[in-house]
């Protein structure tokens, strides 16, 4: 198998990484401000926008131009490209809102405030309401991602080349790293889909909360370090193809 990597790009390692570290960032914050434990709103709203950027950056590029395509896995391109471009620009708007909150609190010289000052059940009631809108369309994007998990199982996608190191040593068994990704696809989409239940009107309900925290808490881990060990796993595919 020869692939002439000159003429596409490869970067679900980055995309995976910063998808992981984003729903673990999305499940921290959530418990800080639920246990009503300190938190600096300018230092997270740069948190989630580090992933943020990445993810926008690579999933349009990927959604616009289908790299991946390029080397005979077209449909990878939607499956990794555009969730990652809805869930960078989420994070975006999630990291302008908590800078526009940090610098909206102040104390009387002027200058921000510390944000442990303000009453925790505030800040859960302001952010609720501003999540509020744009959890729709994390709703609708975790109908996609269920939809993603069923075509993954379905058409027994996600198996890696032969050439690929550790993983490749499983592509005789597609259904094996299918069932894998497909699982955390799913488990992505589930939490995604109970968000607007559990900022709804009223506090929603912590029992969601919870099942939403147990969900991207696990895939956050698991996208974190699967990207991790990609980084290796790219090399080699790279180097066994050229």
């Amino acid at each position: 198998m020869h692939i002439d990597w000159a003429q596409t790009q490869v970067y679900n390692t980055i995309m995976a990484v910063a998808t992981g570290v984003g729903l673990l960032l999305l499940v921290r914050f959530s418990n800080h401000l639920r246990k009503g434990e300190r938190v600096n709103l300018q230092a997270w709203s740069i948190g989630f926008a580090v992933p943020g950027f990445i993810l926008t950056l690579t999933g349009a590029h990927m959604t616009l131009t289908w790299p991946l395509s390029k080397i005979g896995f077209p449909f990878d391109d939607i499956i990794f490209g555009e969730p990652s471009l809805a869930f960078g620009v989420m994070l975006l708007a999630g990291s302008v809102a908590l800078w526009q909150k940090s610098k909206a609190v102040s104390v009387e010289s002027g200058k921000p405030v510390d944000q442990a000052k303000e009453q925790s059940s505030a800040l859960v009631s302001h952010f609720a309401e501003m999540g509020r809108p744009v959890s729709y369309f994390a709703a609708a994007m975790g109908l996609a991602l269920i939809s993603i998990a069923c075509a993954g199982i379905y058409y027994q996608l996600f198996a890696a080349p032969p050439q690929e190191p550790i993983s490749g040593r499983f592509a005789n068994y597609p259904m094996l790293e299918a069932s894998f990704i497909s699982a955390l696809y799913a488990l992505v989409g589930l939490g995604a889909i109970l968000l607007p239940f559990s900022l709804a009107r009223g506090g929603g309900n912590p029992a969601v909360m919870n099942i939403i925290t147990v969900c991207w808490s696990i895939t956050g881990v698991l996208f974190t370090l699967f990207g991790a060990m990609n980084y290796f796993t790219h090399i080699g595919l790279i180097i066994n193809t050229m």
